[in-house]
C-alpha cells in the first residue's frame, strides 16, 4: 500500500463495525482507521458499505482518500439533513452570502453618502469610487455575482427588495 502509514494488527472500523476479519489487502483500512470507527458507519449507513467498496476499487488509488473525505462529509451532511443533505448546505451558504453581499452594499452606499461623494448621475454609487474601493480592498457592488452567474442586482429586484436602503 503506497503512502500509506502502516497498521498495528487490529481490524479496520469498517471490518469491525462489519464484524469480518481485516485482510492486509482491505480496501477500507487506510481509510477507515480502528481510531475512528463513527466515519465508517456514517458511510456505511448512507451508502452501504458494498457500493463504498465498489467505488474505491473504481477509484485511481492517488483519488481514494479524497474519495472517501467526500463520501464522509457527503453522508454527515445527508444524516443531518435527509431531504437535502449537500444542496441544502450549498443553499444556505449561498443564501448566507446573499446576504453578506448587501449589507455590504448597503454599508458602501452608506460609507460612501458620509465621505461626500456625489452620485446623482450613476447606477452604482459603489462604482463613483474606485479610489475609496481599493482603500477598502473591495470588489465594486456592480461584479457581485451569484454562484449561477447572474447579477446580484437581478437577484434583489426578483425579491422586490431594493438593492440599497
Amino acid at each position: 500500500m503506497r503512502g500509506h502509514e502502516p497498521r498495528s494488527s487490529s481490524s479496520c472500523a469498517a471490518c469491525k463495525l462489519l464484524k469480518r476479519r481485516c485482510t492486509p489487502t482491505c480496501i477500507f483500512a487506510p481509510y477507515f482507521r480502528s481510531s475512528d470507527p463513527l466515519t465508517f458507519a456514517k458511510v456505511h449507513k448512507v451508502f452501504g458499505a458494498s457500493n463504498v467498496s465498489k467505488l474505491l476499487g473504481e477509484v485511481p488509488e492517488e483519488q481514494r482518500q479524497e474519495t472517501v473525505n467526500s463520501l464522509a462529509y457527503e453522508a454527515e451532511v445527508r444524516l443531518k439533513d435527509p431531504v437535502y443533505g449537500c444542496i441544502g448546505a450549498i443553499a444556505s451558504l449561498q443564501k448566507k452570502m446573499l446576504e453578506l453581499q448587501h449589507d455590504l452594499a448597503v454599508a458602501r452606499t452608506r460609507l460612501l453618502a458620509r465621505s461626500g461623494v456625489n452620485n446623482n448621475n450613476h447606477v452604482s454609487p459603489l462604482d463613483d469610487s474606485p479610489e475609496l474601493a481599493a482603500f477598502l480592498d473591495l470588489v465594486p457592488y456592480s461584479d457581485l455575482m451569484l454562484l449561477d452567474g447572474s447579477n446580484l442586482d437581478a437577484y434583489l429586484y426578483d425579491l422586490g427588495q431594493p438593492p440599497f436602503v
